[in-house]
């Protein structure tokens, strides 16, 4: 608990022991009105000083708190016309709703923190054989680290000696430990089971995979969606308005048809006030929101801000990208066609420029080459999203790519028609070969697409940069809706746009990626989702939901928790406004008195909070 809801939480405790005490000497002694104002205002302070603080720091904030301002305005009317313990008990009810409310907000954050927050204490570094225990802050690109049983994977590096098992569970959610050894990828956060494995730091900490989901999840917290915007705006429109009505109930009464009675409705009118505080009403939808975030987090699913559950619950069109989201990602060689030289020199050539490539296509050329790669005799290396690699190898200039790569360098090629994706390579300007690639649809595809066309009606896309008869080769098999081809990242995110443009103001679209040249249309669609274990860095931040295992099905828990969330906003507003409506109108016919009224609208909050506990506890 926060140190400043710590104190709020004893000056509250403090304020009702005094205001008890005050009480009990009324009911035994007989005081004085001025001794009893006194006594009360005293415990009214106490009791109301969260609220007061609240108050005042919004007006420091150039905000008005509507919510505290009805009811310090209904108690301090109260004390105008002498009811100074009801006053007292009101603001009490009050406080302890919020203190309530504030405690679960703060449990709930805490909650995801500890769920997300798998950041490590420390780091062993290898420094010429001797081991040295650093901050993981302190690492650079290509140390050396130790990592033991038991301990946390300080950053996301590359495994250089040993064999182990990984328990990847509190980052990915997947319960079962992986297999991991010599040039496999190890992330932050996860620990290590069996064995000593060194690995060479491919990440620095700021940059690793944890550092980047705890930025991710506080700014969860901070993104409103469109059901709490409506409402923050609804109570700023609602909060003088019933101002106002409160003043008529006051004055038209025992000016008209109530002649003279000033004290009943000015008090009836004060009742109303405090009735038609707009608290519970502003909470119940954050907490339902939260309530989501933290669902999806115990998925291993990083929800990026409320809204974008909101966004997700209503998709109806859902675009996805090949390589590595609908595939495995996982390429193996299945050709190698040289020219001007043999199978071995080109495949040779290839895999010393592909080394420098993160791309899954290029460590499948690296590791169909079984020789040992000599990287001093790379330089220059540039990468073109959606089209290639170039580099000097030996002094001469190799483009390695699709035809779209090829024609760009101006080295002339006859197009390759095979299943499978096909690798062009130029060396200078002339033709030196192609290599046949083919990649497999993920196991559980199918079943999945199948579940949101059939169960979510939804209109299935694949936009990617691979040629035409691979691509449609799986989009058939998957029985996509549409399907396009041969795409630069320019051209996925104009195709993304016509497809925006026939929505209409109820539907929504989500794109589905994991590479940098999925960036751009991740952006832009209304929900952008990015694989997150094997994802780049740009898709990852792009992206407004991640997943941290790179499993598909994880798409359709994601959209059960959204759902579920929407439901549970709208049935905390629906039950808000019901029993505000009920509370109104029984305290302007006089059936309510004031602290009825402050205890009905904790009780909304009350039932708010339980109910976005049922969204917390979902299991998809």
């Amino acid at each position: 608990m926060a140190k400043q809801l710590k104190r709020r939480c004893i000056i509250y405790v403090t304020g009702i022991l005094v205001y008890s005490s005050f009480v009990a000497a009324t009911m035994q002694y007989t005081i004085s009105d001025r001794y009893k104002f006194m006594m009360f205002l005293f415990s009214y302070l106490l009791v109301g000083f969260g609220a007061f603080e609240a108050f005042s720091e919004g007006l420091t904030q150039r905000k008005l708190p509507t919510d505290y301002l009805m009811i310090i305005l209904a108690t301090v009317g109260a004390f105008g016309v002498a009811r100074y313990m009801e006053a007292v008990l009101v603001m009490a009810l009050f406080e302890l709703g919020m203190i309530f409310e504030a405690i679960s907000t703060d449990r709930a954050k805490r909650s995801i923190a500890e769920m997300i927050d798998i950041r490590p204490a420390y780091a062993v570094r290898k420094i010429k054989g001797k081991e040295t225990q650093v901050d993981p802050g302190e690492l650079k690109m290509n140390h050396i680290i130790v990592i033991k049983p038991g301990e946390r994977i300080p950053v996301d590096a590359v495994i250089t000696s040993g064999k182990t098992t990984i328990d990847t569970k509190a980052l990915t959610g997947e319960a079962l430990p992986r297999a991991a050894g010599k040039g496999d990828r190890i992330y932050s956060g996860c620990i290590n089971l069996s064995s000593v494995i060194e690995a060479r730091v491919s990440k620095v900490y700021k940059e690793s995979t944890v550092s980047r989901i705890m930025d991710m999840v506080e700014a969860a917290q901070n993104n409103k969606g469109d059901s709490e915007t409506f409402i923050t705006r609804f109570s700023k429109i609602y909060t003088p308005l019933m101002f106002i009505c409160a003043l008529v109930v006051m004055i038209v009464p025992p000016m008209t048809f109530s002649y003279g009675n000033w004290d009943m409705w000015i008090y009836r009118g004060l009742i109303f006030m405090v009735a038609a505080c707009p608290c519970g009403l502003v909470l119940s939808v954050p907490v339902a929101f939260l309530g989501g975030i933290a669902s999806a987090a115990r998925q291993g699913i990083i929800v990026k801000g409320g809204n974008y559950l909101e966004e997700l619950a209503k998709a109806d069109t859902f675009v996805f990208d090949k390589t590595g989201t609908l595939t495995e990602g996982v390429f193996k060689v299945e050709k190698v066609k040289a020219m001007g030289m043999t199978e071995e020199e080109l495949l040779c050539m290839v895999a010393h420029v592909e080394s420098y490539s993160n791309h899954p296509i290029a460590q499948s050329l690296v590791q169909a080459y079984e020789g040992e790669l000599d990287k001093t005799k790379v330089r220059g290396m540039r990468e073109t999203p959606g089209c290639g690699i170039s580099a000097l190898y030996d002094g001469k200039r190799v483009h390695i790519g699709n035809l779209k790569m090829m024609e760009k360098k101006k080295v002339f090629v006859d197009e390759v028609k095979v299943q499978g994706t096909v690798v062009y390579i130029g060396l200078d300007s002339w033709y030196a070969g192609y290599i046949v690639i083919q990649d497999s649809i993920k196991e559980d595809t199918k079943d999945i697409l199948s579940v949101l066309k059939d169960k979510y009606k939804a209109v299935l896309v694949m936009l990617t940069g691979d040629t035409t008869e691979s691509a449609m080769e799986v989009a058939e098999e998957l029985e996509m809706d549409y399907a396009y081809t041969n795409l630069m990242p320019e051209d996925k995110l104009e195709q993304l746009e016509e497809f925006i443009f026939l929505q209409d103001g109820t539907e929504r679209l989500v794109c589905v990626g994991d590479g940098i040249n999925d960036a751009p249309v991740l952006a832009r669609a209304d929900v952008g989702i990015a694989m997150g274990s094997l994802g780049s860095a740009a898709a990852i931040e792009a992206a407004d939901i991640v997943l941290m295992e790179d499993e598909l099905p994880r798409i359709v828990d994601a959209l059960h928790i959204a759902k579920e969330t929407l439901r549970v906003v709208s049935q905390n507003i629906s039950f808000a406004l019901f029993v505000k409506a009920l509370v109104l109108l029984l305290a302007i016919i006089g059936y309510f008195g004031m602290w009825e009224a402050i205890l009905a609208e904790v009780a909304v909050m009350f039932v708010a909070i339980l109910n976005a506990t049922w969204v917390v506890k979902y299991a998809a």
